[in-house]
């Protein structure tokens, strides 16, 4: 287990936590209410700051009910928390309901936090990559489709 050092910005708000044993995010709540008309977006903050050791990094996640049941996701998903950061989490949160509004309440979980370990990387310039089977094929191109034709 992994100790990240956090503070608590809104001292009447919990701290994340994890509603089930073996969950990968600790639900991150809203520190305020926020309406959001269909397409609409809005920066929530989290009451929290944390600090994380090198080579670690924490991802905000979105909170699957609320896209099934609201069309609520995040707009840059997932949010990256840098190790040097230490300023509040805030989520970019974004209504794609076509028709129907949501109203977020203070203290309604809005977002999932998941800390992993992160690898830094060594860039080096080549002229060439090394062939793979794969190719240059993307964006579809291993297909899985079931019929549909362009």
């Amino acid at each position: 287990m992994t100790e990240v050092l956090i503070q608590r910005l809104d001292p009447d708000l919990p701290v994340p936590a994890y509603a089930h044993p073996g969950d990968a995010g600790a639900d991150l709540l809203a520190t305020s209410d926020v309406t959001l008309k269909p397409g609409e977006r809005a920066v929530v903050g989290t009451g929290i700051a944390i600090a994380l050791q090198d080579g670690y990094a924490a991802f905000v996640h979105p909170r699957s009910g609320l896209a099934a049941k609201h069309g609520v996701t995040l707009v840059n998903a997932p949010g990256t928390v840098d190790a040097g950061y230490r300023g509040e989490i805030r989520v970019c949160l974004i209504n794609l309901d076509t028709s129907a509004e949501v109203t977020l309440r203070r203290g309604d979980r809005i977002a999932q936090l998941v800390i992993q370990r992160v690898e830094k990387a060594r860039f080096v310039e080549v002229e060439r990559l090394p062939g793979s089977a794969r190719g240059e094929g993307g964006y579809g191109s291993t297909g899985g489709f079931g019929g549909v034709t362009r």
